[in-house]
């Protein structure tokens, strides 16, 4: 066992790394603190790998593709997108499971992309070959992105939980949520009724980690909303790189809505329940919560 958890799977390269920084021994007191935050930022970091990537490449085309160039801008980034994943596996990077999460955030994402942009819901600026009904393919690794960071922090962190909802009922909610999706353009939209059946459910929910030598915890709701925000300000920067545009920014880029931080808040928790039919939720061992609470009581 390593000092920050179970051992890492051994066939990545970042395994290796890990077990090193683990066991480094800096001076106790807030060298010490230091060091497990900075600890905390390199696996963050890490986790957001294909994310930080395609996000740079969204970007970066933006501001430097040429506008006259043969291969059509989407087109292009629908390729790197292939070829990054490739890569990843290739310099294992990631691993096999995480890139079977990612092939079904991918159809899920899509499916979604579909319906939502035939509802001018967003649109796709720019013509491009590499595309299904107006889609350009590049899309589906967006959502990808976000399903990527959840399966490879979940595994890096060795995550935890705490007063979790039975798997039955937090697949039929984000089931529910997913329908609403799409159901809200005919029927009414039942997301604030969803949204309070969150809060209920995951009220007393905690997420457990380990970053280094010790657990932290935090309300699982807050974990979300983090990470939503987090991807609220990535789509800002993708809107600006005309990856997608809303109607508002059809003349100029604009500020995404701060409204949309909900409906990504609810993507988040789809995409969680996505990553936890494949890693299962594991319970924080009893003993460990009793000495939790005792010295949150001192």
């Amino acid at each position: 066992m390593s000092p920050g958890g179970p051992e890492p799977i051994p066939h990545t390269r970042f395994a290796a790394i890990r077990v090193r920084l683990e066991r480094f021994e800096p001076r106790p007191g807030w060298r010490a603190w230091l060091y497990e935050f900075l600890l905390f930022g390199f696996k963050q970091g890490w986790a957001c790998l294909f994310g930080a990537l395609l996000l740079g490449l969204l970007l970066g085309t933006h501001l430097f593709y040429p506008a006259n160039a043969p291969l059509a801008r989407y087109d292009f980034l629908t390729l790197s997108a292939l070829g990054i994943q490739i890569a990843m596996l290739a310099l294992r990077l990631e691993t096999m499971e995480e890139a079977r999460v990612i092939l079904a955030f991918h159809i899920v994402g899509t499916v979604m992309e579909l319906f939502k942009t035939a509802f001018g819901s967003w649109q796709y600026p720019e013509a491009s070959l590499l595309r299904v009904a107006g889609v350009p393919l590049f899309s589906g690794f967006m959502y990808a992105a976000v399903g990527s960071y959840i399966a490879r922090v979940w595994r890096i962190f060795d995550f935890r939980f705490s007063r979790y909802p039975s798997p039955a009922l937090s697949i039929a909610l984000a089931a529910a949520i997913y329908v609403n999706f799409f159901a809200h353009h005919w029927l009414t939209d039942m997301r604030l009724v969803l949204f309070a059946a969150l809060a209920l459910f995951f009220a007393r929910t905690r997420i457990w980690f380990r970053v280094w030598r010790e657990d932290r915890w935090m309300p699982l709701l807050l974990g979300w909303l983090l990470v939503a925000l987090f991807i609220w300000f990535a789509e800002n920067i993708s809107t600006f790189s005309r990856a997608w545009i809303y109607p508002n920014q059809r003349g100029g880029w604009a500020l995404v809505h701060p409204s949309k931080l909900g409906a990504w808040y609810l993507l988040m928790y789809i995409s969680f329940v996505l990553v936890a039919a494949v890693h299962r939720p594991r319970a924080k061992e009893a003993p460990q919560l009793a000495a939790s609470a005792h010295a949150e009581m001192r």
